[in-house]
C-alpha cells in the first residue's frame, strides 16, 4: 500500500513517537480533531507498515543488566546467514542483529548481566554451526539509544 504522509499523519507520529502510550483522546484534543480522525489515520499508517505497532525502552541497567556488547560474527559460508539468524533469535540476551557488508556477515547488540555472563553468551554464538569467527567490542557507554529519533527530523 503506497501511503503518503500529510501535515496530520506527521503530528499524530510526532506525539506517538514521544509517548506511545499517549492516549487517542489526548491526541485528539491536543490537535483540535476528533478521536476517530486519529483512530483512522493511524489504522491507515499501521496497514501501510509505516507504524509497525508499540514498544517499551527498557532500562536494563535497572534490571541488573550493565554489560553491553557488539559482536561482529563472520561465517563459514554467506548463505548461511539465515540459518545463523535463526539460532541467535533463541539467544535472549542478543536484542539487535544487523545483516553487513565488511569483515563481518552479522553485526549484533548482547546485553549481559556482567563479563562473566557475556563470556557465556559469546561462547553460545560461537559454537553456532557454521560461525567461523566472533570479535566481541565492549560498550563503555551508550550515548544515543533512539530508534525514533530520525522521525522527528523528518520534514514533510
Amino acid at each position: 500500500m503506497n501511503y503518503q504522509l500529510d501535515e496530520i499523519d506527521k503530528k499524530i507520529l510526532d506525539f506517538l513517537v514521544e509517548n506511545t502510550r499517549m492516549p487517542f483522546t489526548e491526541i485528539a484534543k491536543q490537535m483540535d480533531v476528533s478521536a476517530g480522525t486519529i483512530h483512522v489515520r493511524v489504522k491507515k499508517m499501521e496497514d501501510a507498515g509505516i507504524i509497525l505497532g508499540s514498544s517499551l525502552n527498557i532500562d536494563y541497567t535497572k534490571l541488573n543488566y550493565h554489560f553491553t556488547a557488539f559482536i561482529g560474527i563472520l561465517l563459514t559460508k554467506s548463505n548461511k546467514t539465515q540459518n545463523v539468524l535463526r539460532k541467535l533469535g533463541e539467544i535472549p540476551n542478543v536484542i539487535e542483529t544487523s545483516v553487513i557488508s565488511g569483515k563481518y556477515n552479522i553485526f549484533c547488540k548482547v546485553k549481559a548481566k556482567n563479563t562473566e555472563d557475556a563470556k557465556e553468551i559469546i561462547y553460545l554464538i560461537d559454537d553456532i554451526e557454521d560461525v567461523m569467527r566472533t570479535e566481541s567490542m565492549i560498550s563503555m557507554e551508550e550515548y544515543i539509544s533512539d530508534k525514533n529519533r530520525l522521525m522527528k527530523a523528518i520534514s514533510i
